[in-house]
């Protein structure tokens, strides 16, 4: 079993790149943003960002859903994971991360045409004040341009996860 994040910043495309990749694999999806308990949900819609605080207990009910869903195969979960972290919070040996990453203009503008969602536009500034992108060498995250149409995303993070899967099975010298 192997459990694949999808993250990055709010409108960079996880859900989309996460719905297709688990369809892809046959695998399980799961999205990160059910799992906000009430609390987060009003003050992310009030366009407040979240704090530590309420992030950490957040992304511990997230790992727990994609553990227990993994028992019975591959998951495929949507979360944002911006802080390294979080990212530990995360991590384990079944586990590789995809972060998605792009320039604030593109996502500002898929944001602005997305009408079913309660984050607001006015949060991306702090979403990325708060992100870390993945420094070189941390365990199980690989980097995915999201500035392309949806598919070629798709592409992309598949061919990266499959590399890095293929890197972990080879035996170590």
């Amino acid at each position: 079993m192997t459990i694949t994040y999808v993250m990055g910043v709010s409108g960079v495309g996880k859900s989309t790149v996460a719905k297709a990749m688990a369809r892809q694999l046959g695998a399980r999806l799961l999205e990160g943003d059910d799992y906000h308990p009430a609390e987060n949900i009003a003050r992310m819609s009030a366009g407040k960002p979240l704090t530590d605080a309420m992030r950490v207990p957040w992304l511990a009910t997230v790992r727990a859903a994609a553990e227990q869903a993994a028992a019975r195969g591959d998951v495929v979960v949507a979360c944002s994971g911006l802080k390294a972290a979080y990212r530990a919070l995360l991590a384990g040996p079944d586990v590789v991360m995809v972060m998605l990453t792009g320039d604030a203009q593109t996502i500002r503008a898929r944001m602005a045409a997305r009408t079913d969602h309660y984050m607001p536009g006015a949060l991306l500034d702090s979403q990325l004040a708060t992100l870390e992108l993945p420094e070189a060498g941390e365990p199980g995250v690989i980097c995915v341009d999201a500035d392309a149409p949806p598919d070629k995303v798709l592409q992309r993070a598949m061919s990266a996860r499959a590399t890095l899967l293929r890197t972990r099975a080879q035996p170590r010298k």
